[in-house]
C-alpha cells in the first residue's frame, strides 16, 4: 500500500472519480481476482470503460494485475485484486478522496464541509435531546464516542481534541476535514441551546492536539428560590 508521504497525482486521480471509488470498494469486498468483464457487469459498465477505470487503479497502486492460468492456449486472461491494505486504509483513502475533491471548491470546500458536517450531526440529535448531562458534557460525551479523546478544561471553555479518527486525511487536507469537524460540533452546540457562532476549531495547535473554544459559558445556571429580604414581607 502507498504511504501518506508517497501519494502521487495518480492516486489521488485515482480516487477522486465515485466510479473508481466503487470498483475499488468491489474488489475490496468480492475477495478474489475479477476480470474486466466481472467489473463491467457489476458496475453496468461497457467492457472498455471498466478497463479503463481498472487501469487508472492500476497506475496509482491500488490494485495488481495476475494471468488467470486456465490451462488453455492462448492469451492468458487478466484478473484484478485490490493491493492488500491494513486495516480501515480503504476508509482513509476515501476520507483523502472526498476531502481533495471538496477542496477545489473556490472556497478551498469550507462551505460545503461545514454543511457535511452538521448534516452528520443529525444522527445524534435524539441522543443528544434525550441524554442526561449538564454543561459541556453532551458534547464531549459524543466527541469520545467518535474517538478524539477529548478533555475538557477545568474552566469548562474549552475542549482538548488530543486524538483523531480522520489525522491522515485532516494534516492532508485541513481546510476540508477539519471544517466537517466544525460544522458537527457548532450544530450540536445549537442542539444544546448554545451559541454555534462563538464556537471554533484550532486545528493542529500541537502534533497531536486540536482544540475547541466553546466561546460563551456553558456552565448551567444553578436555579434559586428567591428568599425575602429581612424584615420584608410578602404581597
Amino acid at each position: 500500500m502507498v504511504d501518506s508521504e508517497e501519494r502521487t497525482p495518480a492516486w489521488h486521480a485515482a480516487l477522486a472519480s465515485p466510479i473508481r471509488r466503487s470498483v475499488l470498494q468491489f474488489l475490496v469486498d468480492s475477495g478474489e481476482p475479477l476480470d474486466a468483464a466481472a467489473v463491467a457487469v457489476q458496475m453496468n459498465l461497457h467492457v472498455t470503460t471498466a478497463r479503463f477505470h481498472l487501469d487508472q487503479l492500476l497506475a496509482a497502486r491500488l490494485i495488481q494485475r495476475e494471468p488467470a492460468r486456465s490451462g488453455q492456449r492462448g492469451r492468458p486472461r487478466i484478473r484484478f485484486t485490490a493491493v492488500p491494505a491494513p486495516s480501515g486504509d480503504v476508509q482513509d483513502q476515501l476520507s483523502h478522496a472526498l476531502a481533495s475533491a471538496l477542496a477545489e471548491d473556490q472556497d478551498g470546500g469550507r462551505a460545503r464541509a461545514i454543511r457535511a458536517g452538521e448534516k452528520w450531526s443529525e444522527a445524534f440529535a435524539g441522543g443528544l435531546a434525550a441524554g442526561a448531562g449538564t454543561g459541556a458534557e453532551p458534547l464531549v460525551d459524543l466527541l469520545d464516542q467518535l474517538e478524539f479523546a477529548p478533555e475538557l478544561d477545568p474552566a469548562g471553555r474549552s475542549i482538548a481534541l488530543t486524538a483523531c479518527p480522520f489525522r491522515e486525511a485532516a494534516r492532508a487536507n485541513p481546510g476540508v476535514v477539519c471544517a466537517v469537524h466544525l460544522g458537527l460540533i457548532q450544530r450540536v452546540a445549537r442542539t444544546l441551546g448554545h451559541d454555534d457562532t462563538a464556537v471554533e476549531l484550532r486545528p493542529f495547535v500541537g502534533p497531536h492536539l486540536c482544540v475547541v473554544d466553546l466561546g460563551t459559558d456553558w456552565t448551567p445556571a444553578s436555579s434559586t428560590v428567591a428568599t425575602p429580604a429581612v424584615g420584608q414581607g410578602t404581597d
